[in-house]
């Protein structure tokens, strides 16, 4: 009875670098995916728009308050009142 080789060493080094051939091509293209998900979101990051806020600017309440009293539209004591209120003081 005869049995039938299977390609012995070299057929086994053969098999072997396909294998690795073909997994490091699925490896690959999978980090390229990954990569190209993540340039994805920070474009989209970078494309959003912020909110605006819902609590107003005090800063440029003030400083209108100031150059109002500056003109001599105000008196320093309307000012100083105005501010507290804005301030909630």
């Amino acid at each position: 009875m005869m049995r039938r080789r299977r390609g012995g060493l070299i057929g086994a080094a053969a098999t072997t670098a396909v294998v690795v051939g073909t997994a490091g091509a699925v490896s690959g293209r999978q980090q390229e995916k990954a990569m190209e998900r993540q340039q994805q979101m920070a474009a989209q990051q970078a494309d959003a728009v912020p909110l605006p806020s819902n609590e107003p600017d005090y800063t440029a309440e003030i400083e209108k308050l100031a150059q109002m009293k500056t003109k001599g539209i105000i008196t320093e004591e309307e000012f100083q009142a105005k501010k507290k209120q804005i301030l909630g003081i």
